[in-house]
């Protein structure tokens, strides 16, 4: 298989496929597993350098993705649906709740290019000094840097598992050059794995990291597919703001019609014609308080 390099456009439909042996493969051998997620991590490498990829919005969906597990976690109900309307319906002077703050958190971690500052708006509670500690506690190749931060978060949070998670996606986006927080941990974990530690919490994120990254490169070729037909289709609205608008939906998981730039019904109007032309979807099913998203 050929691969695209990074930085460069290509056909969307062409975003290539992880390889079948990484997708097959059957093993709890820490020395296999951890072959497999570096093949995964490298090959999501590649994908995460292709323009055609919609990345702000990937990371955002993914970002959605990591907020519903660590809920999970946390013996909460909550799954996307609450998890965008506890986002995006937030009226000013509201508050989100402990599901709404858990998607909030991993979305300003994915907003910014990764760095003590950015992470700080994410975790506002701690002080850039420790943020700065824990990413230090991991030495290593990547996935070990990333499981040592894991592990010295939940050791001193013991109730602060979204905190060790952010921090070890952070930690391993450092370690693999990446300018932004990609979610990828939280949503290949199980809930006893952060009950884990030492090799058996590496080994936990080894695999954790190979669903992830296999979920991570589908989406990112979906997307690619949906945001060309998004611009294909963006010629045809006349509506002032119109571009603007498109920009939002590429980078957002879910907008509601007041988020965009143009007067209410005219931004009601506009999601629904967009709807019309297959472009984006209604997330929601309701009559009222709709979302919309590629």
């Amino acid at each position: 298989m050929t691969f695209a390099r990074p930085d460069h456009a290509i056909d969307p439909d062409k975003v290539p496929r992880m390889p079948a042996w990484v997708t097959s493969a059957r093993t709890d051998m820490l020395e296999d597993v951890a072959f497999l997620s570096g093949a995964a991590l490298s090959h999501l490498h590649l994908v995460l350098g292709l323009q055609d990829v919609p990345q702000a919005l990937l990371r955002d969906r993914l970002a959605l993705r990591a907020a519903e597990a660590c809920v999970a976690f946390s013996g909460r109900p909550e799954r996307a649906g609450e998890l965008r309307d506890a986002v995006h319906l937030l009226r000013p002077g509201d508050l989100p709740g402990p599901a709404g703050e858990t998607c909030l958190a991993w979305r300003r971690a994915v907003e910014r290019p990764v760095s003590v500052k950015a992470l700080g708006r994410a975790l506002p509670t701690f002080e850039p000094d420790r943020i700065g500690n824990w990413l230090d506690a991991g030495q290593g190749a990547p996935v070990a840097r990333a499981a040592r931060v894991l592990e010295a978060g939940l050791i001193d949070l013991p109730r602060g598992d979204v905190s060790a998670l952010i921090l070890a996606d952070a930690a391993l986006a450092q370690a693999l050059g990446w300018g932004h927080v990609v979610p990828l941990l939280a949503a290949g974990l199980k809930r006893a794995d952060l009950r884990k530690r030492g090799d058996d919490l590496r080994l936990a994120c080894h695999c954790a990291l190979v669903l992830s990254a296999v979920e991570a490169v589908r989406q990112a070729a979906d997307l690619a597919r949906r945001a060309a037909h998004l611009k294909a289709v963006a010629p045809k609205l006349r509506a002032k703001g119109a571009g603007e608008a498109v920009g939002i939906f590429l980078t957002r998981d879910a907008v509601a019609p007041s988020a965009l730039p143009l007067p209410d019904r005219a931004a009601r109007r506009l999601c629904d014609r967009l709807v019309d032309l297959g472009a984006v979807r209604e997330l929601t099913g309701r009559d009222t308080f709709r979302l919309y998203g590629v």
